[in-house]
């Protein structure tokens, strides 16, 4: 095989919010395996800085809910390296809260994370792919915003709803640009939101899945890097599904 083959992003930056744990940390180390150099932002530091050291990244601190934190930190990552290429638009809450229990205040700081922190992401990383011509936008979904989930709350498929709506906005305004803007929607992986539902929440979930097993965290990162490399270059505005059969269209 040939190291392009191989190394698929080497030479090119990424930006990850949410990398200190879970699917953002998966992403994180996928994309540095596929060659990518990888800014780790997280609210927790010190887990982006944990990552960042066994993958030779830079840890950012960042609340994405604060648009002037978020111009900060993606500052400091085109200044340390160069330019970023690639931007994923991972952080969020997902709780599962039911529908009659969500208070005001939970609502919004999950829509203010969910929705508004990737806006800001898209946003922040859009002008800049837009002033070089080139870039990848990768927004983190959720099979929740295309159909009604027992696993997470009315809140969170709502702000993942709105997030695939925004990707196709961005898609469009970017695209004479030479920027993409894609979703992943993943379904049922396995992480810490899944591990900490009641077993039999969790058998259920399962049973509903054709293929018989929940996903796993490398396998959303693979996406997230076919998403980002040239084999997906006319590729925009358009959504994965990564959910085991569960949702078919």
């Amino acid at each position: 095989m040939t190291n392009a083959a191989l190394l698929p992003l080497s030479g090119r930056t990424a930006f990850v919010t949410g990398a200190g744990q879970g699917l953002g940390e998966a992403i994180a180390r996928g994309l540095a395996e596929a060659g990518a150099r990888v800014a780790l932002a997280d609210v927790e530091l010190a887990n982006a800085e944990a990552v960042a050291a066994q993958i030779d990244g830079l840890a950012l601190r960042l609340d994405v809910r604060d648009e002037d934190a978020f111009c900060d930190a993606f500052g400091r990552a085109v200044a340390h390296f160069g330019a970023v290429d690639i931007m994923v638009n991972n952080a969020a809450r997902t709780p599962a809260t039911s529908l009659w229990d969500i208070t005001p205040q939970e609502w919004d700081d999950v829509l203010a994370v969910n929705l508004r922190g990737s806006f800001f992401g898209c946003r922040i990383a859009g002008r800049h792919m837009r002033e070089r011509g080139t870039g990848c936008i990768v927004n983190l979904g959720s099979m929740a915003g295309q159909q009604v989930s027992a696993a997470t709350g009315a809140h969170y498929g709502a702000s993942k709803a709105g997030l695939l709506a925004l990707t196709r906005s961005f898609a469009q305004e970017l695209a004479p640009h030479g920027v993409t803007v894609n979703a992943l929607a993943p379904a049922a992986i396995q992480s810490p939101p899944l591990e900490a539902m009641e077993p039999v929440r969790q058998q259920a979930l399962r049973a509903a899945i054709p293929l018989g097993r929940f996903g796993r965290p490398d396998e959303v990162a693979a996406a997230v890097v076919y998403l980002a490399s040239p084999g997906a270059a006319f590729m925009t505005g358009a959504t994965l599904d990564l959910n085991g059969g569960r949702f078919m269209r």
